[in-house]
């Protein structure tokens, strides 16, 4: 199933993030329409993935574009986020470990996850994957009347080689 088409059970699934916490830096919910316009454009070069379940969409993730600037495009963001009557099910871990698989094969390096802090149940699954701290931007966000530290890891794909690397694969024909 196209991940669009998912648009609003995610949408369901991320407007909490955004209304009631600080781990999304959104100050309003976006609408339908803004959110299916955000997979369009992210799935024309990265993966958007669903985690459907018996009872329905239990969680997605998705790679974005790391920076613009062309020497940053072996790397991605990577962001998860999981329906709370599912967390700590493996959703999260099963959704980021097809996502990775599916950033390898396109030719990416390294994937990188920024997390609001403090947010121990996301570090924790991002560590237990494998990324790495790399540093954190203090006081960077103000949301819910507080700064909020947004710290970043990162998780090496592929190791890097000291030549260029092969260019990225297009994102045709991917169904993610």
């Amino acid at each position: 199933m196209a991940a669009e088409s998912d648009a609003g059970a995610c949408l369901e699934i991320y407007a909490p993030y955004v209304r009631d916490t600080a781990i999304s830096f959104e100050e309003e919910v976006p609408t339908l329409e803004e959110f299916s316009q955000r997979i369009r454009a992210y799935t024309r070069t990265h993966p958007w993935l669903v985690f459907e379940a018996p009872e329905g969409i239990a969680g997605y993730a998705y790679a974005s574009q790391h920076r613009s600037r062309a020497a940053y495009r072996w790397a991605a963001d990577v962001t998860v986020y999981v329906a709370p009557s599912r967390h700590r099910g493996g959703v999260g871990r099963q959704l980021y470990q097809e996502l990775f698989d599916r950033l390898r094969k396109r030719g990416f390096h390294v994937a990188c996850a920024g997390i609001t802090l403090p947010n121990p149940a996301s570090v924790g699954l991002h560590e237990a994957l494998g990324f790495k701290p790399v540093g954190t931007y203090p006081r960077i966000g103000w949301k819910a009347g507080a700064w909020h530290d947004v710290g970043w890891w990162q998780l090496e794909l592929q190791r890097a080689a000291d030549r260029r690397p092969a260019e990225l694969r297009a994102a045709s024909g991917d169904p993610g």
